[in-house]
């Protein structure tokens, strides 16, 4: 069975954090590491801190758009920074 993944990364530079989604975590994380991703490309480099699997893209792009609302921000620093 194939799963999708909400994940967030972690930039080891800035500190900052990412929210995306896709179907191989492994490699995507690569992707963002290799400076493929323009918008993850001045936090080289990066590390998972946190993901999810859901069955269908669908349900991995809600989690996603969820985490990047106020509420799911708040979500992710209780979860993250206990």
């Amino acid at each position: 069975m194939i799963f999708w993944h909400t994940y967030i990364l972690k930039s080891l530079k800035t500190g900052e954090l990412y929210k995306g989604h896709c179907e191989v975590l492994e490699r995507r994380l690569a992707e963002h590491n290799s400076g493929k991703t323009k918008s993850t490309k001045g936090g080289i480099p990066w590390e998972i801190v946190w993901f999810e699997k859901f069955e269908t893209r669908e349900e991995a792009m809600k989690r996603e758009k969820y985490l990047k609302t106020a509420a799911g921000r708040r979500y992710v620093k209780f979860k993250l920074y206990l």
